[in-house]
């Protein structure tokens, strides 16, 4: 592989481009300052304008959301696994039909797999603007979003339609839908009643893991945290560990899936046959099968990577009894 075709696969954080009218709750007051990322495949957005960056995709999809203090994203569900890192900032997520069925506070390099079935937002609770990194399962992404009902009720007094056909027109800019076009329906009393409200002590033991739990266990190997045998134990349609300094040998590997490397801290060196990169936090890279590669800390200090892998597993998780 090439340096140039490496870098084409390579999404820089300085690089990332927002949408600010990615989903129904665009302009309602609250959630009217998110910005939504799609780095890897297709995603979720609702709005023409999204950005994607690499359109081809692994078999999940890679995404971000960047919020200022007390913004928050609106209750809503996914047909497949939603999971979040905390690259910056102090994040609350919670969940449930009106949002108060349960909820967790993450801090920095802190994780969440979110069940699949259930309403969840999040809002950043610090005092400096946020980024959440996402991994959402399925080459498609599930098919879009699910919206609590209040959400778009709430949107449409502020100017926003979601059409049936997954796309947002504006009303306060003469926008319309098209002929044939029926806004999206609102889910009944009857089909809210399958979607689940667990507490927060049923989902926080099984679908959170703490940044420093996984750095201790990261110590000389990788610490395997979603996926068979992880630290939370379902299989979305892929899986991660996390990687620290020690954790792999300095060698070159090769795999025959689709692999993401996502650092969380410090600065990693990325070597491969044909060139070498380094690999800041925020940066996104995307290694195809059978590229011979190494990846190590390129200098001291606290040094800490996401990494993902596809695997054949259903993609998405569902509350455990």
């Amino acid at each position: 592989m090439t340096p140039q075709e490496m870098d084409a696969r390579i999404v820089r954080y300085g690089d990332l481009k927002p949408c600010k009218t990615a989903f129904i709750d665009a302009h309602t007051p609250g959630s009217d300052q998110k910005e939504n990322f799609t780095i890897i495949g297709g995603g979720v957005s609702e709005s023409p304008d999204q950005h994607v960056h690499i359109r081809d995709t692994p078999g999940f999809n890679i995404g971000a959301a960047g919020q200022p203090p007390k913004c928050r994203n609106s209750l809503h569900s996914h047909r497949t696994a939603e999971v979040f890192f905390v690259l910056k900032g102090r994040w609350r997520f919670f969940w449930g039909r009106w949002g108060n069925a349960g909820e967790v506070v993450l801090e920095e390099g802190d994780i969440i797999n979110i069940p699949t079935g259930i309403f969840r937002g999040f809002e950043n609770i610090g005092t400096d603007y946020g980024m959440i990194m996402a991994i959402l399962g399925g080459d498609d992404a599930g098919g879009g979003v699910i919206w609590a009902p209040q959400v778009i009720e709430d949107a449409s007094g502020h100017g926003l339609v979601l059409g049936e056909n997954g796309k947002l027109y504006d009303t306060k800019k003469g926008e319309s839908l098209p002929d044939g076009i029926k806004p999206m329906s609102v889910l009944t009393d009857d089909e809210l009643k399958a979607y689940p409200e667990p507490t927060t002590q049923e989902v926080v033991p099984h679908y959170v893991a703490r940044y420093w739990d996984m750095m201790a266990l990261a110590d000389r190997q990788p610490a395997r945290v979603i996926g068979d045998g992880a630290m939370l134990h379902d299989k979305p349609g892929f899986e991660v560990e996390l990687l620290t300094r020690g954790s792999i040998p300095a060698e070159k590997y090769t795999t025959d899936t689709h692999e993401i490397l996502m650092p969380m801290r410090g600065h990693w060196r990325l070597d491969y046959d044909g060139g070498s990169a380094v690999l800041n936090p925020g940066d996104t890279c995307a290694v195809p099968p059978g590229v011979a590669r190494s990846v190590q800390p390129s200098m001291t200090g606290e040094a800490s990577l996401y990494r993902v892998r596809s695997t054949d597993d259903p993609a998405g998780p569902t509350v455990k009894a």
